[in-house]
C-alpha cells in the first residue's frame, strides 16, 4: 500500500530521516514511536507530499506521491492544527468537508452521531470557532474530519496528546473499531507507548531518522519499548 525506498531528508548537513526500505501493507495498523527529533513527523510529511525527500521516494498504491495526486482521494490525515480551518465552527467545518465528499445532510448527521461519546457534548452546536476550542477539542475535530469519506489510509500524528484520560480511551476505541471494520490502513505516530501498542499491530521505532526496531505487537511489546527508552 505505502512503500518508502531509499528515503532520506537532510537539512544542511543534518540527516533527519534515513529509511532504506519500508513497506506498510493494506489494512495494517502501523505505529511509529521515537523520542523528539527522531524524524517521525518528517516521515509522515513526506508520505503526504508536504515535504519533498532529499533522496528516494514514497509510493502509495505503487504511485509516487510527489508525481501524482490520486492518493489524496483515499487518504485522510491530521498532523496538527494547521490542517483545520480555524475561522469556522466545527459544524461549519464538518459541513464543508461533507460537501466535498458528497454527503447529504442526513449522511453527515449519521456520520457525526458515531462520535457522540468522543465529542462529549463539547463540539457540535456550540457556536464556537475552532480557534477558540481547547487543543484537545481541536484534535477531536481534526481526527473526525480526517475519517470523513471513509478513507483507505489515515495518518495521525500524536492523536492522544492534549486529551484527558477518558477521551484517550474513547479515541483508542474509535481507532480500533475503524481499523478492524473498514480495513483501514492506519499510521499513528505517538509518544504514548501504552495506547499505540494497544491500537497498532506493528510498531516501528525510529532513532535519529533510522529504523531501530520493526516488530509485530505482542504481550511483551510495551515492556520491550519501555526498556529501550529507559536505557536510551
Amino acid at each position: 500500500m505505502i512503500n518508502a525506498k531509499e528515503l532520506s531528508k537532510s537539512y544542511s548537513s543534518v540527516t533527519v530521516v534515513n529509511i532504506p526500505e519500508l513497506s506498510i501493507p493494506k489494512g495494517e495498523s502501523f505505529g511509529l514511536v521515537g523520542n523528539n527529533g527522531a524524524g517521525k513527523t518528517t516521515f509522515f510529511r513526506m508520505i503526504l507530499d508536504l515535504v519533498r525527500p532529499t533522496t528516494g521516494s514514497v509510493t502509495s498504491k505503487d504511485v509516487d506521491v510527489a508525481k501524482d495526486e490520486d492518493w489524496k482521494n483515499y487518504t485522510g490525515s491530521f498532523l496538527d492544527e494547521s490542517f483545520l480551518i480555524d475561522y469556522l465552527t466545527p459544524d461549519e467545518y464538518f459541513e464543508f468537508l461533507g460537501s466535498l465528499h458528497g454527503y447529504s445532510d442526513g449522511d453527515l448527521k449519521e456520520f457525526l452521531q458515531r462520535f457522540e461519546a468522543l465529542f462529549n457534548d463539547e463540539i457540535i452546536g456550540k457556536k464556537k470557532y475552532i480557534r477558540d476550542l481547547s487543543k484537545g477539542n481541536q484534535k477531536k475535530v481534526g481526527i473526525v474530519g480526517a475519517l470523513m469519506g471513509n478513507p483507505e489510509v489515515i495518518l495521525l500524528d500524536e492523536p492522544f496528546a492534549n486529551l484527558d484520560p477518558t477521551t484517550q480511551i474513547r479515541l483508542k476505541d474509535v481507532l480500533k473499531e475503524w481499523s478492524e471494520k473498514s480495513q483501514l490502513t492506519m499510521l499513528i505516530s505517538s509518544h504514548d507507548l501504552n495506547h499505540v501498542t494497544e491500537v497498532c499491530e506493528r510498531i516501528v521505532l525510529l532513532e535519529k531518522g533510522e529504523i531501530k526496531q520493526d516488530i509485530q505487537t505482542s504481550d511483551s511489546t510495551l515492556k520491550d519499548l519501555e526498556d529501550y527508552f529507559a536505557a536510551y
